[in-house]
């Protein structure tokens, strides 16, 4: 099914609008949030939560696709999850297990590139082997990168970097005076990916729950009190809008922004002149 021609006239509209009032997220990091809790509120076994939750997966997966968006990261399982009930950590992998079964077809046909970060060894060997067949057929696709962050950590891929980065140094490879923040990145997992832009939290907590710690020094942040498995791309739109209103600054002063980007637009019109 192709995603882009079972768009509403109304979605695409709306897409076209977003794109034409600012600047697109290259990068949106997911911390996919309160699926027990919306389960629980309804009365339901926490399972229906998640089972809604990747009905949620399935709508901002497509509409970032058709945005153009390059880059989304799902925090779909954290290190800190395996000390959940293990009855509940068999369900997760049995629906990642279908996710990927069920979606690789659609995800391949709309040009969707899969990779996952994370401590992969730890998922059950069934959960490794989908997952590598996934990633491996999608390997040349050359639109959205989905990234599942699975048995991941932040703080365990910074120290897993710098633990590389000291045996390097060992076999002299790399010395001391070599070790910059760019050489940092490049050791961590998410090295092929830019940094995220955009971390979106749904339920309302205020915090990062060790998701991308490195890479979201300069994200802006958005949190909305829905839940994840209410969240769909009508909310994915909120969040971009809501970004799309901030000023980047990395440091920066509001005027040294507005002067960047007036010698860009000078530079950007003597290149025109030249071209060809």
């Amino acid at each position: 099914m192709n995603w882009d021609r079972e768009r509403t006239v109304e979605d695409s509209a709306l897409q076209a609008e977003i794109q034409a009032a600012g600047p697109i997220p290259k990068h949106i990091g997911f911390i996919m949030d309160g699926n027990g809790r919306w389960a629980q509120e309804r009365g339901k076994m926490r399972v229906e939560g998640h089972r809604e939750g990747i009905e949620s997966v399935r709508d901002i997966v497509k509409a970032a696709s058709s945005l153009g968006i390059g880059y989304i990261t799902l925090y779909a399982f954290s290190m800190e999850n395996w000390r959940r009930p293990q009855a509940e950590v068999n369900v997760l992998m049995d629906l990642l297990v279908r996710y990927l079964k069920s979606e690789l077809d659609e995800l391949h046909e709309n040009n969707v590139r899969m990779l996952a970060i994370g401590k992969l060894n730890a998922l059950p060997k069934r959960v490794q082997r989908k997952l590598f067949e996934c990633i491996d057929i999608m390997k040349d696709n050359t639109g959205l990168n989905l990234t599942l962050a699975l048995s991941y950590s932040g703080r365990w891929d910074i120290v897993r970097a710098v633990q590389t980065i000291a045996l390097d140094v060992r076999r002299g490879k790399v010395s001391p005076e070599d070790i910059t923040e760019d050489l940092v990145s490049s050791y961590l997992l998410t090295s092929e990916h830019p940094d995220p832009d955009l971390i979106v939290r749904s339920s309302g907590e205020m915090r990062l729950s060790n998701f991308l710690l490195w890479e979201s020094a300069y994200s802006e942040i958005y949190i909305t009190d829905k839940y994840w498995p209410d969240f769909r791309r009508q909310e994915l739109y909120d969040a971009i809008r809501d970004y799309q209103k901030r000023e980047r600054r990395f440091g920066k002063t509001s005027q040294q922004i507005a002067q960047d980007s007036a010698n860009s637009g000078i530079v950007g019109r003597i290149l025109d002149k030249f071209k060809f």
